[in-house]
């Protein structure tokens, strides 16, 4: 259906396509594209050298590419975000819904709230991607306009803050690290995945903010996993997965019910309440063609969300590509994705 089909596909390397000469509008600008696989530690002298017409930024190598002659950098701010995500129960295959135990060990709201509490996101993101990810309050992205709610402040870095609640809550102090209220010794295990040179300094930094709360947090495996290992073991809730640190990309509908609702095989936490459940359905609701409805109950629902903290919400990042200057055409905006690529060319 579109201007280009699938010509020659080499595994786990490139995928070419070829004009489709059934294409409605006619024959696009270029005989060829070509899409190779790269990786990220690459990225910054794939750019320097020309490698590639067109190439995506590793974000904490902007300093590196930043002086590049003859590119244009195009850039968005894509739909999607980071997380971390708490453990609370278990997919349910044969009745194809999440099912919460109320006695796992993350299903305590103060120890979640607390850990939110001791990411430094901002700092992170400040120091290793050149302020080009950055840290957002809600699950709703900013882009989503009226339906995000910019009372909700989310969590910002206070280790002040996340002690007084665990003290509180009975997560008492022995020796190095707290235990449990029930005095049974508390071990974390964090699952996150292998990414460019700035993933394993960035996980440890988070890690040692959690240390000074007195939280023992381990990695799952001892080591960050491949993304295949990772999904596998988050989606079949394996029993050394405490939280971990996901990411979604998201569709251009606002609905969460997708991610986290009873029935969504998405809702990696497994966490269901019946007030999660009823914003859920009012949202998507025959009331919700109302769109002040619609709104109010989007603002209610991340309130809820940001109390409870099953899901915290950490980061989105600047989408940025190098162009070649030679290239026409070219466009990020969301008008332009369907004809994308059958405007682009080379100027001669």
């Amino acid at each position: 259906f579109g201007p280009y089909k699938m010509s020659k596909v080499v595994r786990g390397q490139a995928v070419t396509f070829v004009p489709n000469k059934y294409y409605w509008r006619g024959t696009p600008k270029l005989d060829k594209v070509t899409i190779q696989v790269l990786n990220p530690n690459s990225a910054s002298q794939a750019i320097k050298s020309h490698k590639y017409d067109i190439a995506g930024v590793v974000n904490s190598q902007w300093k590196n590419v930043a002086n590049t002659n003859n590119v244009n950098w195009i850039a968005n701010i894509p739909l999607a975000y980071s997380y971390l995500g708490f453990k609370v129960g278990k997919w349910d295959g044969a009745k194809g819904e999440n099912v919460m135990n109320k006695d796992a060990k993350m299903n305590n709201k103060a120890l979640r709230q607390a850990i939110a509490y001791g990411m430094n996101v901002s700092a992170v993101t400040k120091r290793y991607t050149n302020g080009l990810t950055f840290h957002i309050p809600t699950l709703i992205p900013k882009q989503f306009g009226k339906y995000y709610d910019k009372n909700v402040k989310g969590y910002d870095y206070n280790i002040k803050k996340g002690n007084e609640i665990l003290d509180k809550a009975g997560y008492k102090k022995k020796g190095k690290y707290r235990v449990q209220p029930n005095g049974k010794p508390l071990t974390i295990r964090l699952a996150a995945m292998t990414g460019n040179s700035t993933q394993e300094p960035i996980i440890q930094n988070y890690i040692q903010q959690w240390k000074k709360l007195g939280l023992n947090v381990k990695l799952t495996g001892g080591r960050l996993m491949e993304m295949n290992s990772f999904y596998d073991k988050v989606q079949n809730d394996s029993k050394d997965v405490d939280m971990f640190m996901g990411a979604w990309s998201l569709s251009s509908e606002p609905s969460p019910n997708d991610l986290y609702s009873v029935k969504a095989p998405y809702n990696f936490t497994r966490f269901v309440t019946a007030k999660n459940t009823k914003l859920l359905q009012e949202m998507d609701s025959e009331k919700s063609f109302n769109t002040n409805y619609r709104v109010k109950k989007f603002h209610e629902w991340q309130k809820y969300m940001n109390d409870e903290a099953y899901v915290v919400p950490v980061s989105n990042s600047y989408n940025v590509n190098a162009v070649n200057s030679k290239i026409t055409g070219y466009s990020l905006k969301p008008s332009a994705a369907n004809s994308l690529w059958y405007n682009v060319g080379i100027a001669k």
